[in-house]
């Protein structure tokens, strides 16, 4: 596989090459860019924001419900029973 680069820039969202640049119709191209040119709406410090899970009915959230057991506290000095 034969590798050319090409300097570009985005304009109102569309990928802009330099006017010399000429690629056959339907070629196949890969997009790289550089960690320090990417911003996030939500995050200025990290480009990727991962939300927590929301269930799409609020009103099944009885169903996760899970009981806690808490076991006897453990007394220094005393052997574990079996």
């Amino acid at each position: 596989m034969n590798i050319t680069t090409f300097e570009g820039t985005v304009e109102n969202g569309q990928i802009r090459l330099p006017a010399d640049a000429h690629l056959p119709e339907r070629a196949r191209v890969y997009v790289v860019i550089p960690s320090q040119e990417v911003s996030s709406p939500s995050s200025s410090s990290s480009p990727a924001y991962v939300g927590s899970p929301r269930l799409a009915n609020p009103a099944q959230a009885i169903e996760f419900k899970k009981e806690v057991i808490r076991e006897a506290p453990v007394i220094e000095g005393q052997d574990a029973s079996l």
